[in-house]
């Protein structure tokens, strides 16, 4: 099987980056929650704010991939633009 790779500009990497930074901080801020015994409903509010952001990386990286990766194998861009709006439409 062949190894695919999807070449980013500087730019984007560092958008993932900083995403994936801040994810990662939420979830450290979590961890010191448990561990200080914070109160369940503020764990959990917590929780759903890294779960939009997740939600939101993903979609921002399905974006960039379709209009790279897969573009090179669709001519209509409102057809690539459909399919972004379904995958935010069923991906809450």
């Amino acid at each position: 099987m062949e190894n695919k790779v999807t070449i980013r500009c500087e730019c984007e990497k560092k958008n993932i980056e900083t995403r994936i930074k801040r994810i990662t901080g939420q979830l450290n801020g979590v961890k010191k929650m448990v561990e200080g015994d914070r109160y369940c409903e503020d764990v959990l509010i917590q929780l759903s704010a890294i779960k939009e952001a997740v939600n939101s990386l993903s979609i921002y990286i399905l974006n960039n991939h379709l209009n790279s990766c897969i573009k090179k194998h669709v001519d209509d861009e409102e057809t690539l633009d459909e399919i972004v709006r379904l995958f935010k439409a069923f991906n809450k």
